[in-house]
């Protein structure tokens, strides 16, 4: 099955070899998201509030260019630096996926960079 790389306007650059996301037939994978802007730097600087929001506006943005809406996501992978913010990621994860919210689990991770709070992968289905 062929596929095809999804990378949304204003991206930004990654960190590895990676393509933000990836569609074969109706399902998008959305690599694990960090809290980073176009230009590479750290948005939220110690503030997981601010880094989820990041993070999930830029799962939106992939499965968007895709052709799909956050009610398309079915699972997400949450790495959290520190179970303590377990309770503020809920907070916000509750705003993007107010109604049916997608299977996921969360574990506690050493991320990428020190400064990374939260990363989150997932995979939607689109309709077809």
């Amino acid at each position: 099955m062929p596929k095809d790389i999804i990378v949304p306007a204003g991206s930004p650059p990654p960190l590895a070899p990676y393509s933000p996301g990836t569609r074969a037939g109706s399902t998008v994978y959305v690599s694990g998201m960090l809290a980073i802007d176009a230009d590479g730097a750290v948005i939220g600087a110690n503030d997981v509030t601010a880094q989820t929001h990041a993070v999930l506006k830029s799962i939106k943005s992939v499965v968007e260019t895709a052709g799909g809406t956050m009610d398309d996501i079915a699972f997400n992978s949450i790495f959290l630096k520190d179970l303590k913010d377990y309770k503020a990621v809920n907070a916000v994860y509750a705003q993007y996926f107010p109604k049916n919210p997608p299977a996921r689990y969360c574990i506690q991770a050493e991320l990428v960079r020190p400064e990374f709070l939260v990363e989150i992968s997932s995979i939607a289905h689109l309709k077809d």
